[in-house]
């Protein structure tokens, strides 16, 4: 067995070698009419390195391709997911914004970098020529002066440190990451912002893991456990045992069939957008390569509370109440678009109805497709080392989900409307469907023909919304306690992209906007917030807070 494996990488040495001594000939001939001024010194320090190429011993040779055999043999692939975030138009990074409640300790962050706890960020990304040219991630050491950037800053000269930071991390989505090292940097502000004494902002590439794999890495490098809800079940055992046989037989047959129908329609609407279905041309709707384009992030909180509070009065979920609220905003912002630069100064509520009857806007809803989503097997803490798991990759799916743009006099109206359309599409396997297809689709039509039909489909919609669950009790990151949490993306074709993240008693809305599009992201940002306290008076002025 040893003399055959050492046969199979005696083959693979010569390969190797002829592999390197034909692409050698070809680039000498390629290149030989640009080196006619090539001076004597260069053509001796030529010679000299072709002498020391043959004065090498064979059998370091051997060893170390052997070495770089057991490498490639250990090199993990990446998911059909993670490999479409490489693809010309999806090259997506997240921005991943953190408030500090003290001031950064550099040199012990830096300390608690060389060993990172997600795997990935001590790998590099390679492609695999002998399987055309497939990705895959490699173990490397990584240097933490590379990835830890400490920007100098005079806070004397900075007239609002809130309107800095965006304006830092505006800049930061103009800069391509180096693919040469692993796909992360993280950046450590010394400036006191409105509501935090510094900021850590963590810029990685989406194929390093999604939203979830970052929340957990975050988790993994807290010194606090963090306390995570538990997702409450919609009916008690006891309730559903006194049921009797066929009527949950019946039940859960209709409810079967129901999820078949509402997957087929969801197929049909996605097959339909990737073909020809797009949303109409609002003025948020992006143009042509909008995915260039810089990306500016504005953030707001949110009181947990307040929609806690609009979430029992209406027998909802949190995530209806923000989708609701959500779509109120966007209502409002459109309609002042329409009405004109004249009617911007005016109240929203004054203004009358100037929306295009029936606009056409969805957005790409992600969902974690790992179970469960909060704490238990993805989340929860090794027994041996008492860290959370660190879970990797990209295992999301989303849902074309519409918003009915529309000015309503009931602002409640809108959060009944979203829960209508969610529930229909939780009801099925839509989300299942995007991220399953995407592999099925990469195996038989190639990487490009998946890619170009992803493109189409943000192409053909409007934005991204996402909704994440954070910790109920304070965490820190490497020792610094942390004031709020946000998670962003840009690098796809979007000018619109709405994130929400729990955190302690506060939501965290964060928005990348392109600004060609979208000029007054602080409008939209209020414009939401003011949906969300119109939705709890109208609660608390009908009765309806226990």
């Amino acid at each position: 067995m040893k003399q055959t494996r050492w046969a199979q990488h005696y083959w693979k040495l010569q390969l190797y070698i002829s592999q390197c001594r034909a692409n050698f000939c070809r680039e000498e001939r390629l290149l030989a009419p640009f080196d006619s001024k090539t001076t004597n010194s260069e053509e001796s320090g030529m010679m000299r390195m072709s002498k020391v190429h043959v004065d090498l011993s064979p059998i370091k040779i051997e060893q170390e391709m052997v070495k770089k055999v057991d490498e490639e043999e250990d090199d993990e692939p990446l998911s059909p997911k993670a490999r479409l975030f490489h693809a010309p138009g999806l090259n997506c990074c997240v921005v991943s914004m953190l408030g500090s409640r003290t001031k950064l300790n550099v040199d012990a962050i830096k300390a608690g970098l060389e060993h990172p706890l997600h795997p990935h960020f001590s790998t590099v990304l390679v492609m695999d020529d002998k399987r055309r040219g497939e990705m895959k991630w490699r173990k490397t050491k990584i240097d933490v002066d590379n990835h830890v950037i400490v920007p100098s800053i005079d806070p004397d000269n900075i007239k609002s440190p809130d309107k800095f930071v965006e304006d830092y991390v505006a800049n930061l989505t103009m800069t391509p990451m180096d693919l040469s090292k692993p796909l992360w940097e993280l950046h450590l502000l010394n400036l006191q912002t409105s509501d935090a004494e510094a900021i850590i902002i963590l810029r990685s590439h989406h194929s390093i893991g999604d939203g979830a794999s970052l929340m957990s890495y975050l988790f993994s490098s807290s010194h606090r456990k963090p306390s995570l809800p538990h997702k409450s079940s919609l009916k008690d055992k006891k309730e559903i045992e006194r049921v009797g046989f066929w009527r949950r037989f019946l039940n859960m047959a209709r409810l079967s069939l129901q999820m078949i129908w509402n997957t087929f329609v969801g197929v049909c609407l996605w097959l339909a957008t990737a073909l020809f279905l797009k949303d109409t041309e609002t003025p948020i709707k992006g143009g042509v390569r909008v995915e260039l384009n810089p990306k500016r992030f504005v953030r707001r909180t949110f009181t947990l509370d307040d929609i806690k509070l609009v979430k029992n009065a209406m027998n909802v979920t949190v995530n209806d109440v923000l989708l609701g609220i959500t779509e109120a905003g966007l209502s409002h912002y459109l309609n002042r678009r329409y009405a004109g630069e004249e009617d911007k100064v005016t109240s929203a509520s004054a203004k009358k109805d100037n929306l295009p009857k029936d606009i056409l806007l969805r957005a790409t809803h992600y969902v974690n497709l790992r179970i469960p989503p909060t704490e238990s097997k993805a989340l929860a803490h090794t027994e041996d080392e008492k860290k959370i798991k660190v879970v990797t990759g990209t295992k999301v799916g989303y849902l074309l989900l519409p918003f009915s743009i529309a000015m309503r006099n009931d602002p409640l109206e809108y959060i009944h409307n979203v829960k209508s359309a969610v529930d229909r599409r939780k009801s099925s396997l839509e989300a299942s469907f995007s991220l399953y297809i995407t592999g099925i689709l990469l195996k038989y039509f190639g990487f490009k023909a998946i890619a170009a039909l992803y493109y189409r489909i943000l192409s053909n919609t409007t934005m991204t919304y996402t909704n994440m669950v954070g910790s109920l009790e304070e965490v820190d990151y490497l020792g610094h306690p942390l004031t709020y949490i946000a998670f962003g993306t840009y690098g796809y074709p979007r000018t619109l992209s709405i994130h929400f993240i729990s955190y302690i008693r506060k939501m965290t809305m964060l928005i990348a906007v392109d600004e060609g599009a979208i000029p007054d992201p602080d409008q939209l940002c209020d414009d939401i917030g003011a949906a969300l306290q119109s939705a709890k008076d109208a609660v608390i002025q009908r009765g309806l807070v226990n």
